[in-house]
């Protein structure tokens, strides 16, 4: 077993860095003229009738169009872009990670939310843990220790047996075939690639991680390079174990030869996760939690996701009038930030596994609870520190995001991912995916509701959402990038209801992440209490001025905006809606 040194418990700033540039520091621009829309829209929503799909890849968004023509339904899309998704954009997600769902079902006009994340090994106490990173020390990002049961196979098995039509051979089909062909790298996706890869490599020549030849053989050319953009890339051993899943069944991940192979590869390198482990595991379906905002009902999954923070936030938002503010005007964006910093504070004092801890969720999405978070926000500064509230007072005692809407009327919000970067920087033998590691997001606080224990599920940060109105889908949308999701929903939905931004203008809007929340992992606070807001270019330079007169600490971004997707499906003609995050690689279809 190796002790991790200091170094590999700061990896989180090290993997956030960028060599990104804003455009306001570019030396030259030459942007094009729209004759129609916004001007800083990128394109125009795509419009289709029967069928439509966002992702974060071309490819996958074909073949999500593809399999909806094959007469298959949302669901079996969703699940054939996922798979897809995991050879094509490993940067964020893959079958070594989790997986959360909201789906619409036309027939029962229900809403339906699955927590397909997996627990922590049974082996694995905190007591071990704190004898490795020491008293003072954090559960690393990479290596075995992060490393909990992958949810995101668990989460196409539910799905497809609640809901989906083709078989598991036809919709994992297209992406054996791209992983034994080969496929096009696209731009954004290559750079993230290289850059992972490198920071893998560089984390592993200190030391920080226990095994590194299996993720170079899978993700690397022979020239030990990652590959360029336009550059093909196949993973022979990826499509040997979606075969291996389209002919004996989903539960061959957790039960046969790739549970044994995952069980081995642990055993070999001092890991915890066990055969045990995985062949105990099932996803779960969930309530869904709602509030209404200005007459539109915004869905979200309880905890120990991050979902209710964007309801919170909405909540106390809805008590302004952000039209009335203007889009883009300082007013709008210092209430946001106020209530973001309102919601997070809670966000890191109740969101864990429910199974463990009773977050008193009714409470913090309600409208009294946001009433009183609410009159903390002054609209003349920020606060200089920030509070989580007392629900009891009021009571009595690197991702990816995908949406699929179908003719039928199904529609499917999915977010994936291995959490930070590519994941634990583990491969197990011959099985062509990274393990995710994603239980960096415990806590060792005794005391902390999010603290590690063995079979437990860690605190979340992906999040899918929807949205209804008058009792029939309306929305389906997301937004990746870790804590900027929350945020980021806030921002689509503020874009769309408050400014009547369409789909497309809604996404390609200049966008706000505030960063320095306290963190379920006890980080605390940063820049004396009011943390940093972080702005793409686009934010006027005299609206960054006026938050910085009211206390705000502003900055220009490092390109950690997330990525967007989104279907809005016409009440009364059925017409699809869809686009695609232009800060990314994917695309919108329909037909």
């Amino acid at each position: 077993m190796i002790r991790l040194p200091a170094a590999a418990l700061s990896l989180g700033a090290v993997m956030a860095a960028s060599d990104y540039t804003p455009a306001a520091e570019a030396q030259t621009s030459y942007p094009g003229d729209r004759v129609s829309g916004e001007h800083f829209a990128t394109r125009s929503p795509v419009i289709a009738p029967h069928g439509a799909a966002a992702t974060a890849h071309p490819l996958a968004t074909q073949i999500a169009i593809d399999t909806l023509k094959a007469g298959g339904n949302a669901v079996d899309a969703a699940i054939a872009a996922n798979a897809a998704l995991g050879l094509m954009e490993p940067t964020g997600n893959g079958m070594g990670g989790d997986l959360f769902a909201i789906i619409w079902d036309p027939e029962t006009e229900q809403v339906y939310g699955l927590n397909a994340a997996g627990p922590s090994p049974q082996s694995l106490t905190r007591e071990e843990i704190v004898s490795i990173v020491g008293e003072d020390g954090a559960i690393p990002p990479l290596g075995a220790l992060p490393v909990s049961v992958p949810g995101a196979v668990g989460g196409w098995a539910a799905m497809h047996e609640r809901f989906g039509s083709l078989s598991r051979a036809e919709i994992l089909a297209p992406t054996i075939r791209y992983a034994r062909e080969g496929h096009p790298v696209p731009e954004t996706i290559a750079y993230y690639w290289d850059r992972n890869m490198t920071i893998l490599a560089d984390q592993f020549e200190q030391g920080n991680f226990e095994e590194f030849d299996n993720a170079r053989a899978t993700y690397l050319t022979e020239d030990g390079d990652a590959p360029r953009e336009g550059e093909m890339f196949a993973n022979p051993d990826l499509a040997n174990t979606l075969e291996a899943l389209a002919e004996n069944g989903w539960r061959e991940f957790y039960e046969g030869d790739v549970a044994r192979t995952i069980d081995s590869y642990m055993e070999r390198i001092g890991g915890w996760l066990s055969y045990e482990d995985l062949a105990g595991y099932e996803a779960e379906w969930i309530e869904p939690v709602s509030v209404n905002y200005r007459g539109y009902d915004v869905w979200e999954l309880p905890p120990q996701g991050q979902g209710i923070a964007a309801l919170q936030m909405l909540q106390i938002i809805e008590g302004y009038d952000l039209a009335e503010m203007g889009f883009m005007s300082a007013e709008a964006l210092h209430v946001m930030v106020e209530a973001k910093r309102l919601a997070f504070e809670d966000r890191a004092r109740f969101y864990a596994d429910p199974d463990f801890a009773d977050a008193p969720v009714e409470t913090l999405v309600s409208d009294a609870y946001a009433d009183a978070r609410r009159d903390l926000i002054s609209m003349d500064a920020a606060m200089d520190s920030v509070p989580h509230g007392d629900p009891a007072a009021l009571e009595d005692g690197d991702t990816t995001y995908l949406t699929v809407a179908d003719e039928n009327g199904m529609m499917v919000s999915l977010i994936q991912s291995n959490y930070r970067g590519m994941g634990s920087g583990l491969v197990p033998d011959g099985l062509g995916f990274m393990l995710q590691d994603r239980g960096e997001l415990f806590s060792l606080d005794p005391d902390h509701p999010n603290v590690y224990e063995p079979g437990k599920r860690p605190f979340h940060t992906i999040i899918p959402a929807m949205i209804t109105r008058d009792g029939q889908a309306w929305m389906s949308f997301g937004l990746m990038g870790g804590a900027m999701q929350p945020q980021g929903h806030v921002q689509i939905v503020t874009n769309i209801i408050d400014f009547g931004l369409n789909v497309q203008e809604a996404g390609d809007a200049a966008r706000w992440r505030h960063t320095g929340s306290t963190q379920p992992t006890d980080a605390v606070t940063e820049a004396g209490g009011r943390g940093v807001l972080q702005v793409e270019s686009g934010v006027p330079q005299e609206v960054r001025e006026e938050l910085e007169s009211r206390g705000h600490v502003v900055e220009d971004g490092d390109g950690g905006f997330g990525g967007y997707q989104a279907i809005l499906r016409d009440p009364e003609t059925g017409v699809y809606s869809a686009a695609s995050e232009m800060r990314k690689d994917g695309a919108a279809q329909g037909y």
